[in-house]
């Protein structure tokens, strides 16, 4: 969602300023954040890893992302990284917030009767 809302502010992408839209993902990057905090790991993991278990399958031994990070970086970082850097991302939101502030309608002023597109 981040790179949507920065691409699409210099794209000019006006739905990127959709306030419903910004809402959403701020709260969202906010729960992952408390999450990581809280050393807590996402629900959309545990639900995975139980339907892995489910399936015969072996469940990830952290977090989703944990696992494939260490998988792309080949570095198990203790979980204050991550912390970090969920801390960090969920700053950057906020910080896109005051930058690429979001609106409730569209600001294009309508059009006159009979120049409908």
């Amino acid at each position: 969602g981040q790179v949507v809302v920065i691409v699409g502010y210099f794209r000019d992408w006006r739905w990127v300023r959709n306030l419903a839209f910004r809402v959403c993902h701020v709260l969202t990057i906010g729960v992952v954040v408390v999450q990581a905090w809280a050393d807590q790991i996402c629900p959309l993991t545990i639900w995975e890893n139980s339907l892995r278990n489910a399936a015969g399958d072996p469940a990830y031994a952290r977090s989703f992302i944990e696992h494939w990070v260490g998988r792309l970086v080949y570095y198990n970082a203790p979980q204050w990284v991550f912390t970090v850097a969920y801390s960090l991302f969920g700053a950057l939101v906020l910080f896109s917030w005051i930058w690429i502030k979001p609106e409730r309608k569209s600001s294009q002023t309508p059009q006159a009767p009979g120049r409908q597109k």
